[in-house]
């Protein structure tokens, strides 16, 4: 493992001599000389990465072997459309196929590099500085390491810092780390080695911000060296290859192509091996190929990928590069981090200890609706003196406001207002006089309080220190007795082993004419209690948890939080929590032991950007598809590396959105649940499509061979084939989107959820593919053929057309006795086991509406002129119709024999 970025050189160990003289600075800031040269060596302070030219980008689209040979086969007959062949519109549409899925990839492609530009985004613009004793206004660019800045509330960090003073300073890491709580800094030496970002307390980090107090801070890093820039750096480099859906793809679409083209060169040999004409052989051999490949499958792919981000879209799931909406049902682990996702992000009061009772709390978030239970049965606060004591004291020491909304404030402090809401304390009753803020030297905070016309001091702070303030405690009744304070320790124990922020009250009443409050005031208080909180997992969550588990999906969580509080967390939602790992243990290991604990452990804590991205590769070169959720800066490059990168809508930066594949409108795990179901809900309709539309296609390659076959002994073959080439570019391109488009709209499937993962490895290419090209394309052909032989074969005198007419009706017929097999197996083919009888008739509409509309535009072409003409077809007697529909039956009972033999026998699957 690498060392966390920051780290390389710890900043965060030395003291300020030491900052000092290593930077070769002083308190007063660098000289504009020194600065000047600092600048020409280190470079600006911003990041700059090379763009790909977008022409690079649109030339890589047609790298794809499909769109190669897509090309190649329009040359082709574009040359034979110039020597007088009728395969103008068959070069039309495969190179307007080719053009549409350019620009789809180039426009995914192009989202890429949106990450960096929402980090570059993120850079300040200007900083106040101290140079040669002077503070002045500098453009952030010109920063270097050894410079002095002057932060205050509300300021945006220019640069990673080391702070040297701080007043009461707490920094907003949240895009950095993605925990909410602003953290308070401290000027001292830490010590330790490998810490994260987020337990280097005295350390200021590019694009966070201040969001109270003041410090001084002297830059140690700069552009590419912050963590931001190696954030950055990682987000360039990461490459999550190819999804499983574009790996199978590619294995298919080679495998294919190579038989295809190999079948063609064939045709074409044994056409002139048999004395044909040599361009007749070609044009066979072309119009081989031309109904073999499926032209309309990049196409079919594209829709389906896209109609099921329009349905995860609607269940809150926003895709935002379409192969994503397929990798989703592939996937074996997730990846989540703790707070917003798996958990309400709002810290909540759980439990509280009032004279000697423990009490737990119901209801989350800035919900002021619960109740207050002990022994498990619910009792009224207002019944209950020390109860309502405590709660007075975290409501009215506090500076949280509440609002129909929720709330404003510190979250610790909002989750103490609503506690005391649940019991139905108001603001109104109570003024403020005085307070003593919080201090982290002193770890309390008071308020002195004129509250039912008595003058009330409340304090609250770390339960060791508030006990030494107290000499009485209240009684069950309200009275004051003598405090024992180790019950009240003992207790405080057991909420932190429950991993929950624990703090203590205390209240004391005053004289009336108490004005000045002091900190010697806090001496001889009865002590109230204790209020434990949590951020607490979302119920929705532990139910998603659950049925991942019913899906073979592993639920790993990953956060920078306490390892007990993501231990204790886990726990509740269900995810194995027997070990925790930290990023420091992490960084001890090397690639082999990363592989091995990823397989044991499910909850990692203290994490750094680097440790998730490690996580989720060692977890793939295990063999698993991985999804990994994030909302800050620092998850972007995990994000990218991750099969499907999964990034939080409300609170997510727009670094994590643009690195993601995914982001959740409602920042809820139970949404990936969701879109994991219709990922394989649409792996599954286009497992059905390509079922579909191979046989077919095949089917029409059949009729090409087998006419080049029959030719020798079949005079009527040698003369035209049984479809023209323009009829099979109609097959292809009508029925593909009025028959095969349908299959996408099919319904779920019961029981997706209770279906282990699919193996990635899979082929497509596989025993039953086979098997169903061969059984169907000969289904779907033989009627082909014999109706152009049954009803064309008079016109045709040795080897001499005599009726013109008849030939073409005898095509004709053909065309639509193709129709109709299609018919037959599309019906079925909506399950790839269960028998069409199975199945609601009605459940599909489309298909039904794709059935209707296919005979209708088929009788364009028979029955128009003009079309006619065109498609090479005619309208043959009425009492060839009984003849014809019967072609519907024998791929119906193809099918439905296939899958009946497969229910029969398992292994056959």
């Amino acid at each position: 493992m690498p060392e966390p970025p920051a780290t390389k050189t710890a900043w965060y160990r030395q003291s300020r001599d030491e900052l000092l003289a290593g930077l070769a600075s002083s308190p007063t800031g660098l000289t504009e000389e020194v600065a000047a040269a600092r600048l020409e060596q280190y470079g600006p302070n911003e990041l700059v990465f090379r763009k790909t030219p977008a022409w690079v980008r649109f030339l890589r689209q047609f790298k794809d072997p499909m769109v190669i040979i897509l090309l190649l086969t329009a040359l082709v007959t574009g040359t034979l459309t110039a020597l007088g062949s009728h395969m103008l519109p068959d070069t039309v549409v495969i190179a307007g196929v080719v053009v549409l899925n350019a620009v789809l990839g180039f426009v995914q492609e192009g989202k890429a590099e949106g990450a960096l530009d929402a980090l570059r985004n993120m850079m300040v613009q200007e900083c106040l500085v101290l140079r040669a004793g002077d503070q002045r206004r500098l453009p952030a660019r010109q920063l270097v390491p050894g410079d002095i800045v002057v932060l205050e509330g509300g300021d945006r960090i220019p640069a990673d810092v080391r702070f040297l003073e701080v007043s009461n300073s707490h920094v907003d890491e949240s895009s950095l780390t993605g925990e909410s709580v602003p953290v308070q800094k401290q000027a001292e030496p830490l010590q330790g080695s490998n810490l994260v970002p987020g337990d280097q307390k005295n350390m200021g980090f590019s694009g966070t911000f201040l969001t109270q107090g003041t410090a001084r801070a002297i830059v140690v890093e700069t552009g590419r060296g912050t963590v931001f820039g190696q954030i950055a750096d990682m987000v360039k480099a990461a490459d999550k290859g190819l999804t499983p859906l574009q790996r199978k793809m590619k294995e298919f679409v080679q495998t294919l192509i190579i038989a295809i083209l190999a079948v063609g060169a064939v045709n074409f040999g044994y056409g002139v091996y048999l004395g044909y004409d040599t361009a007749y052989s070609f044009l066979g051999a072309v119009s081989l190929v031309v109904a073999a490949i499926p032209e309309m499958l990049p196409a079919l792919v594209t829709s389906i990928l896209a109609l099921s981000g329009v349905v995860m879209a609607s269940r809150k799931a926003l895709i935002r590069k379409l192969p994503a909406a397929e990798t989703l049902g592939a996937t074996s682990v997730i990846c989540s981090d703790k707070t917003g996702t798996l958990t309400e992000n709002r810290m909540t009061v759980t439990r509280v200890y009032a004279a000697g009772m423990t009490y737990e709390v119901t209801g989350t978030g800035y919900d002021i609706e619960g109740q207050f239970r002990y022994q498990q049965r619910p009792v009224p606060p207002l019944e209950h003196p020390a109860l309502v004591q405590l709660l007075r004291c975290g409501f009215y020491c506090n500076n949280a406001h509440l609002s129909g909304a929720g709330g404003s404030g510190d979250p610790t402090e909002i989750a103490l207002r609503i506690s005391g809401a649940k019991a139905e304390l108001v603001v109104d009753g109570a003024q403020r006089l005085e307070d003593i803020p919080f201090d982290s030297s002193t770890r309390y905070m008071a308020v002195l309080v004129q509250c039912d016309g008595r003058r009330l001091l409340f304090a609250k702070g770390a339960p060791e220190v508030i006990v030494r303030m107290c000499s009485t405690e209240a009684g069950a009744t309200g009275r004051h007795k003598a405090f024992d304070p180790e019950p009240a320790l003992q207790t405080a124990r057991g909420f932190a082993r429950d991993a929950l922020r624990t703090l203590g009250f205390a209240v004391r009443e005053m004289p009336a004419d108490h004005g000045d409050l002091c900190h010697d005031d806090l001496r001889d208080m009865c002590f109230a209690g204790l209020q434990g909180m949590i951020d607490p997992p979302k119920q929705s969550a532990i139910e998603a948890v659950a049925l991942c588990g019913q899906a073979g999906i592993r639920t790993v969580m990953i956060t920078g939080d306490h390892p007990d509080t993501a231990q204790a967390v886990a726990r509740q939602l269900g995810i194995e929590a027997a070990q925790v790992l930290t990023g420091a243990e992490l960084s001890e290991l090397d690639e082999a032991g990363l592989r091995e604990v990823t397989e044991q452990v499910s909850v990692f804590a203290r994490v750094a950007p680097e440790h998730k991205q490690a996580i989720a590769q060692a977890l793939q070169a295990n063999g698993h598809v991985v999804a990994m959720t994030g909302d800050g800066v620092n998850d972007a490059p995990a994000l990218k590396v991750a099969d499907i990168g999964i990034a939080m809508g409300i609170s997510g930066t727009e670094v994590a959105k643009e690195a993601s594949d995914m982001v959740l409108a409602d920042d809820n795990f139970a949404t990936i649940v969701a879109a994991v179901e219709e990922g394989r809900h649409a792996w599954n309709n286009l497992e059905k499509a390509i079922l579909y539309t191979l046989p077919t296609n095949a089917a029409q390659a059949l009729l090409i061979m087998g006419a080049i076959l029959l030719a020798a002994s079949v005079p009527l073959f040698s003369v035209r084939f049984v479809l023209e080439p323009v009829q099979i570019l109609w097959i292809n391109l009508l029925d593909s989107v009025l028959l095969t488009m349908p299959l996408m709209m099919e319904p779920k499937e019961k029981d997706l959820l209770r279906q282990p993962p699919r193996n990635p490895d899979a082929h497509i290419i596989n025993a039953l593919f086979l098997q169903r090209v061969v059984l169907m394309g000969v289904a779907i052909a033989a009627p082909g053929f014999l109706l152009y032989h049954h009803f064309g074969a008079a016109a045709v005198v040795n080897g001499r057309i005599v009726d013109e007419l008849l030939l073409t009706q005898a095509q004709t017929a053909a065309f639509w006795g193709i129709l109709l097999a299609h018919f037959g197996y599309v019906i079925s083919a909506r399950s790839i086991y269960a028998s069409a009888f199975t199945l609601n008739p009605f459940s599909n509409p489309w298909l039904l509406a794709g059935i209707a509309l296919s005979t209708l535009i088929r009788f364009i072409p028979t029955l128009v002129p003009g079309a006619a003409a065109l498609f090479r077809t005619a309208s043959f007697p009425l009492d060839w119709w009984p003849l014809i529909l019967l072609c519907f039956l024998p791929s119906f009972l193809a099918i439905e024999g296939d899958k009946l033999w497969r229910r029969l026998w398992p292994k056959a699957r």
